[in-house]
């Protein structure tokens, strides 16, 4: 299933995508996709309830707003470094062990919303991500069973601003977590519709002009490793979100660097993941 969440900001309604790329709103099933619906077995009851009732299924207009596929996400885990040419590209040393940082969910928007460049930013960058959907409560879970916590695979551009990441003292978290700047979508989509995570091509352009094309097949630490890993040192709860770090190309890469401003458009992509589009508008308050 390719689940949906449309409508206005923090009203938005719960959908799905069907095969042949209707979406329809599946509100009278009574559930929003929440930490409660993935841990009480909600993707298989949606679509068990959806074999009798989709027909009945009010249409979404290809129009309407989409926001991010989850609700109420407890966390976003972020993994830097995940690929060997972005650590490169970054001048930074390959990590031995996965780096893990926060990413705050108040950055969370939806797929095509606004990118807004934070007030006195001049280094906003990119980052097209695998983000990995946590589907039932996991703590200490060996690699071997990871792939039975995991509900499924969702596209996350992890917007950085670096000037407030590396400048600014203390952890990274400073330079992700500002609003907008964890776009999510279109789709959350189950991994048995994924039948390799590790084979995905993942792509983002800045104006029409291609700037990562990756594969995560080169990921250094792979999905499996990266839920057991993570679950050693917290407990992962359904719907959160490990997003699993970005191959070259972005901006802090150039050289010289190149940053967003205002009127750019950034398009990104995995494969089976669907594509997303923000256009970057300047701060205002």
């Amino acid at each position: 299933m390719k689940l949906i969440r449309f409508g206005n900001p923090e009203a938005e309604k719960p959908g799905v995508q069907l095969s042949d790329g209707t979406r329809v709103d599946v509100s009278e099933f009574g559930e929003d996709y929440t930490q409660r619906f993935f841990q009480n077995n909600g993707l298989e009851r949606l679509s068990n309830w959806l074999k009798s009732n989709v027909s009945r299924c009010p249409i979404v207009s290809p129009e309407t707003r989409l926001g991010p596929p989850i609700a109420q996400v407890s966390k976003i885990i972020c993994v830097g470094l995940n690929y060997i040419d972005h650590a490169k590209e970054s001048g930074m040393e390959v990590p031995k062990q996965p780096l893990i940082f926060f990413k705050a969910t108040s950055a969370i928007c939806g797929p095509n919303d606004n990118l807004i460049i934070p007030k006195n930013s001049v280094k906003t960058d990119w980052e097209v991500e695998l983000g990995v959907v946590i589907g039932k409560k996991a703590s200490h879970v060996s690699v071997e069973n990871a792939y039975d916590y995991i509900a499924g695979y969702v596209l996350h551009n992890d917007y950085s601003e670096r000037e407030f990441q590396l400048e600014h003292g203390g952890q990274w978290v400073k330079g992700k977590s500002c609003d907008t700047f964890a776009p999510l979508g279109p789709w959350l989509v189950t991994k048995d519709e994924i039948p390799d995570v590790h084979n995905l091509r993942l792509w983002l352009k800045v104006n029409g002009v291609i700037k990562q094309d990756g594969n995560t097949k080169n990921l250094i630490f792979n999905v499996p490793t990266l839920v057991s890993y993570i679950s050693r040192y917290m407990t992962l709860l359904p719907g959160d979100i490990i997003s699993t770090g970005t191959p070259a190309g972005v901006g802090l890469g150039f050289n010289p660097p190149q940053y967003l401003k205002p009127g750019d458009v950034v398009e990104l992509g995995i494969d089976g993941l669907g594509s997303s589009m923000q256009k970057a508008i300047a701060y205002q308050g």
